[in-house]
């Protein structure tokens, strides 16, 4: 019995099969449907991006005046928000984010409302989905991810994909308890009157269950909303980016920026939501009807606008040049400076290029799938070699950008006694402090663990890059002892004393290359550009005076153009 118990169910394994099973099998599929949603989005987004940002606060104010009975409170929150989300520079990061909530709502709910009227109405219905809204309602949001990478890719599709799952709940569970909570006998007299069980569900449960409806679409897009951040990990910008990006590289004041744009955002669609149901709580006879005039003027309006600016969003879609190019890249700074550099060469040569954040294995599967064109960040022979060698017959190696000049180590302020691995004891407290738990960077700082008997009783504690940096400099800043898990090129190299402690085992590996890897195809797609790419090579000082300036707060934009004007020789030899 006790064997028998110890046996692991191979659950993860059965549940693999089926996601590899689905991927393979359906593959035709998802790849329409990621067709069609990404057009969808791209439209909806070049559509509320191609008006301008006064136009739409202005629409916004007006809209909320009428909405919210003429008072001034509402619009004149839209009119501060939007300004200072117009004024820290989030404009198109707001467009994307206000385009994922609202089509992944709209999903959500033309799912949700016909899915919570069969609960209502079948107790054995109600038997099965409940459990599945449980699963769906508590298991950690990020799961979702997992599969939705794996049937759509990145973008905006996956990142729509993981939060209709997330936020349908609210919606199936308020629309089933409205219609239940109504009257058994205003249902009885429907029946004795003889209406159709349509007729009584559409002229008397809906009706009278709309307060309950109405609090379930408020509840789903606020979850549509809080998913922002973990959506973007899979690459869906917006918003979330900038706060994934801020936690990153902990960058405190950026984050708490990006923060309060999603905040305003959340306000804001929390207030309109609501307002949907003003009439609630008032008796049928109090409520005033709109005019049959009034509501074909309204919606024939609404058409018209809806209709001339998704031609303004389908024509500003087409408005590309050379192409466009997408690089995939994770938000670690060498990372971060590498391909913001050759995305700002790139565009001066004409390209329309998109940089998307990813995590490391989804960058190497980005490439990989040819959802993105090429990534500036893989590390090798050892950081990444488990992804390489899962994907690299798949990838187009271009060789090294930074030559054997990266390096992973155990770094210590050089105010401690220590200069190899082998004379650490008993300092900081027997911590390493590392970064995430599935980087490279990671897994040889636990096997250096294991390779020095000195060790035995360290630990490493994983966080963040960000985390990271910030231990370090708080321990710097009060002479404290501190171990961390780093490489090298990073600007800590620059800011700080610090040095790498001697690795005699190699436990944190030898000297590494960053190379750049392209999509298979690109060379007979866009040779000129597959040539910059190919052609893209620079030192380390090169690589951490960039990284340096963004940490010192420039934006990475600005710091790769200031590099780009200091280095015109090298950069021509790139574009030759």
């Amino acid at each position: 019995m006790a064997d028998f118990l110890q046996q692991k169910i191979p659950i993860a394994q059965v549940i693999d099969a089926i996601v590899d099973w689905l991927t393979e099998n359906l593959s035709g599929l998802f790849s329409l449907l990621q067709v069609i949603g990404q057009s969808v989005m791209d439209v909806m987004s070049n559509t509320l991006a191609a008006i301008p940002p006064i136009l739409l606060i202005l629409l916004l104010i007006i809209a909320a005046y009428f909405v919210f009975n003429k008072k001034w409170q509402m619009p004149v929150f839209i009119l501060i928000g939007f300004v200072f989300i117009y004024n820290q520079n989030m404009w198109d990061d707001l467009m994307y984010t206000l385009t994922l909530v609202i089509v992944s709502s709209f999903i959500a709910i033309v799912i949700g409302v016909p899915v919570g009227i069969v609960m209502a109405k079948s107790d054995k219905a109600q038997v099965v989905i409940k459990p599945i809204l449980d699963v769906m309602q508590t298991m950690p949001s990020f799961v979702y991810l997992i599969p939705a990478v794996a049937f759509f890719g990145i973008g905006m599709v996956p990142g729509t994909f993981a939060s209709v799952i997330f936020a349908v709940p609210p919606t199936v569970r308020l629309t089933n308890l409205g219609i239940r909570q109504v009257d058994t006998e205003i249902k009885e007299a429907s029946d004795s009157l003889g209406g159709t069980g349509i007729q009584k569900l559409i002229k008397v449960e809906l009706p009278l269950a709309k307060g309950n409806i109405f609090a379930g679409i408020n509840q789903t897009t606020m979850m549509v909303l809080s998913m922002v951040v973990i959506a973007s990990m899979i690459g869906t910008p917006g918003l979330g980016q900038g706060v994934l990006a801020a936690v990153q590289r902990s960058q405190i004041g950026s984050g708490f920026v990006y923060g309060v744009g999603v905040v305003i955002l959340a306000i804001m669609m929390d207030r309109f939501t609501q307002s949907l149901n003003k009439n609630r709580g008032k008796d049928q006879s109090e409520i005033e009807p709109i005019p049959k005039k009034r509501k074909i003027l309204v919606g024939g309006l609404t058409a018209a606008a809806v209709i001339v600016l998704a031609i303004i969003g389908g024509v500003s879609q087409s408005d590309a040049n050379k192409g466009a190019l997408t690089l995939a890249y994770a938000e670690q700074d060498d990372q971060v400076a590498t391909t913001t550099v050759i995305a700002q060469v790139l565009e001066e040569q004409g390209y329309n290029v998109t940089m998307t954040a990813l995590d490391i294995p989804v960058t190497f599967e980005a490439v990989a799938n040819g959802q993105a064109d090429a990534m500036l960040g893989a590390w090798l022979p050892t950081t990444h070699e488990a992804n390489y060698a899962q994907l690299g017959d798949q990838l187009d190696n271009l060789g090294p950008s930074l030559d054997e000049q990266a390096q992973n180590g155990i770094v210590v302020p050089s105010y401690m006694d220590v200069d190899s691995i082998e004379d650490l004891t008993d300092e900081a407290d027997q911590t390493i402090t590392g970064v995430e738990p599935g980087a490279g960077n990671t897994a040889a700082a636990q096997a250096t663990l294991e390779a020095y008997p000195n060790l035995e009783d360290w630990e490493l504690a994983t966080s963040s890059a960000g985390a990271m940096t910030t231990q370090l400099e708080r321990a710097i800043s009060q002479e404290e002892e501190v171990v961390v898990s780093a490489w090298s090129p990073h600007w800590i190299f620059s800011r700080f004393d610090v040095k790498f402690l001697e690795d005699p085992e190699g436990g944190m590996g030898g000297a590494e290359s960053i190379v750049t890897m392209a999509r298979l195809g690109l060379e007979e797609d866009m040779p000129e550009a597959y040539q910059i790419l190919d052609n893209f090579q620079w030192e380390v000082e090169d690589i951490e005076s960039v990284m340096l300036e963004i940490e010192e707060g420039t934006d990475p934009e600005v710091a790769a153009q200031n590099w780009i004007e200091e280095n015109p020789d090298k950069v021509e030899e790139w574009v030759k």
